[in-house]
């Protein structure tokens, strides 16, 4: 069966987008974790960071290689653990308070 040159097209266009979609997916990888790291050692760069983290996933939303639903939730979820790091920090556990006895 002859080979058809618009699949031959095809396949060259699909293997390029790919290589580009999975550039984009490693840019996402690397920024989240270095936040997470970042995050879990406690340094003073994880805001910015964050916004390099929310650069990444608000243009891979745009290129249409991950959902924006799934950009946002992600982003929530980062914001939400740096900002539970943060207040951990900053504000000491309380001590249980023990009832009285009558």
């Amino acid at each position: 069966m002859p080979v058809i040159k618009s699949a031959k097209k095809a396949l060259k266009v699909s293997l390029r987008r790919k290589e580009e979609n999975d550039l984009v997916r490693a840019k996402i990888k690397s920024a989240v974790k270095g936040l997470k790291i970042a995050v879990a050692d406690k340094k003073d760069d994880a805001v910015t960071l964050l916004s390099k983290a929310y650069k990444e996933l608000d243009l891979a939303a745009k290129k249409h290689v991950i959902h924006k639903n799934k950009a946002a939730r992600l982003k929530s979820r980062l914001s939400l653990k740096l900002a539970k790091s943060a207040t951990a920090e900053i504000v000491p556990a309380k001590k249980a308070k023990t009832a009285k006895k009558k």
